[in-house]
């Protein structure tokens, strides 16, 4: 059987059977006909192809001459060019497969045979899901290949991952980024929205993260959005980040409606993602805050009997928390976000933390290419699975050395280290700092003059902590003052004296 034979009744008008050959032959997923009644609709009627083109692509077509005739199509129609038989015949005169089952006469039959518009998004639709069949088929087939024969450098777990990665890749291209919508259906949910935060507790509209004054000024902690928590080593960052990741999964709260999903009342489940940490010490952190107990004492096993009681019945409190510790380190952003959607799928997922952004690694290309580029392929991919999940994610970042050269060491935006991309891609750039550290670190000589104007200041700010909003796309910019108990790294809201109520001898 010669090659023009066996392509003609393949690819005759629809109503005839194809040729599969040998009946124990597995042919791809796909469907000729729906291929051409599409394509016909085009030539016919223009519009057709406006209906299709925000998800359907040519590589999704099955027979590769209906994709280069959709691709022709396509790119006429773009340039507000006419795409029709006559238009596209100069296109194809001296394409050897398109002449194999009738030349450009071909593009006449299809318009000839064409069905009405109203079905071409239908169609297209056909075309897109069995070509995703298609792509599912060559990931088993890799995913066996790659078992077979696995490169020296990768493992199992590499393997897993990037299968993983690809799914997810199909999973999402489906729904993520669907182009236009109505204004309506915008104003609709940003309505739900104001609804849900009128009816929740405190009125937020997005999670609570504990912390009175954060949310006032932040509307919680909101969806999509990419927030960089920075500030010096020993400012407390990863102690605030810990206090949050606690406050926001012990309020979890979420209603299972009989159609399978689940409904978020408050709170969330929360990944932590610990690159500089071990499980084990970030769980010690939490114990240690919410027992009341310090960390320094739990590690020394330098504990009372009651303090031990206070430590079990507090352990067996958190046991439940839908706090989940990824404490990998060196993970790259794509094996982050990878680990990140299978939580999503599996557990469901309100709020990332990653502590911290400069032990993130991007890909080998970018690093190559510097770490400047590096750092911005991490800032873009945390941004973008903050929004693919509809999940806030708190970033926490170090800052540079030029902080400890200025007199005043309130952190600037001017001072995120490695790259401008952490402040151009967060939403909200938060920094911590505690003018206590540095006071302490300058105490004068003892019963001088200097040590009595040292230990005033020492007593304004002791036990202060100020978190600065030097950065938020929706809200305002401003100082808030926290508590921060150093032997126990929590911090709390700050009341002052004047705030406390009236008390009578």
């Amino acid at each position: 059987m010669d090659q023009a034979y066996s392509l003609k009744p393949r690819l005759s008008l629809a109503g005839s059977e194809p040729d599969t050959g040998d009946a124990s032959y597995r042919q791809a997923p796909h469907n000729l006909e729906a291929e051409q009644s599409l394509l016909g609709a085009i030539l016919v009627n223009n519009e057709a192809c406006d209906r299709v083109t925000s998800f359907l692509m040519p590589e999704h077509f099955y027979e590769g001459v209906h994709a280069r005739i959709f691709e022709a199509a396509s790119t006429l129609i773009r340039a507000g060019k006419l795409a029709s038989p006559v238009t596209l015949k100069t296109y194809f005169e001296r394409d050897e497969t398109l002449n194999e089952i009738g030349g450009p006469a071909y593009l006449a039959r299809l318009a000839a045979a064409a069905t009405t518009i109203i079905n071409a998004e239908e169609y297209g639709r056909t075309i897109y899901e069995l070509a995703t069949r298609r792509r599912l088929i060559s990931i088993g087939s890799d995913i066996v290949n790659d078992s077979f024969d696995t490169p020296v450098d990768l493992t199992a777990r590499d393997l897993i991952e990037g299968a993983e990665q690809k799914l997810y890749e199909i999973a999402e291209t489906g729904r993520y980024g669907q182009g236009f919508q109505p204004f309506g259906t915008a104003l609709t949910e940003a309505i739900d929205l104001a609804a849900a935060a009128y009816q929740r507790d405190g009125g937020l509209s997005g999670v609570s993260s504990g912390f009175r004054n954060i949310d006032e000024k932040m509307g919680g902690l909101q969806r999509s959005d990419l927030i960089i928590l920075a500030g010096r080593p020993a400012m407390g960052k990863t102690s605030l980040a810990t206090n949050i990741a606690y406050h926001v999964a012990k309020n979890y709260r979420a209603e299972h409606k009989p159609d399978g999903t689940v409904d978020v009342k408050d709170g969330a489940v929360v990944a932590f993602f610990s690159l500089e940490m071990s499980g084990e010490q970030l769980a010690t952190r939490i114990i240690s805050e919410q027992a009341g107990i310090p960390s320094e004492k739990i590690r020394r096993g330098k504990i009372t009997e009651e303090e031990f009681h206070r430590l079990s019945a507090t352990a067996g409190e958190l046991q439940s928390l839908p706090l989940y510790i990824d404490a990998t380190g060196g993970l790259t952003i794509a094996q982050l976000a990878a680990r990140a959607r299978r939580l999503k799928r599996q557990r469901g997922l309100g709020l990332i933390i990653v502590d911290y952004l400069q032990l993130l690694t991007g890909s080998s290309r970018k690093a190559a290419e510097g770490r400047v580029q590096e750092v911005t392929e991490i800032t873009v991919g945390l941004k973008s699975l903050a929004k693919e999940l509809a999940v806030p994610v708190i970033a926490l970042s170090q800052l540079s050395r030029q902080v400890e050269n200025r007199e005043d060491k309130r952190p600037q935006l001017a001072d995120l280290r490695e790259s401008g991309s952490i402040e151009q891609d967060a939403d909200i750039v938060m920094f911590v700092y505690r003018e206590e550290y540095y006071l302490g670190r300058a105490q004068p000589q003892l019963n001088t003059p200097e040590f009595y104007t040292w230990q005033e200041k020492m007593a304004k700010v002791e036990g202060i902590a100020e978190v600065i909003i030097g950065k938020q796309r929706h809200g305002p910019t401003g100082t808030i003052e926290l508590h921060f108990e150093g032997s126990l790294t929590r911090f709390s809201d700050l009341i002052r004296d004047d705030h406390l109520p009236e008390q009578f001898n």
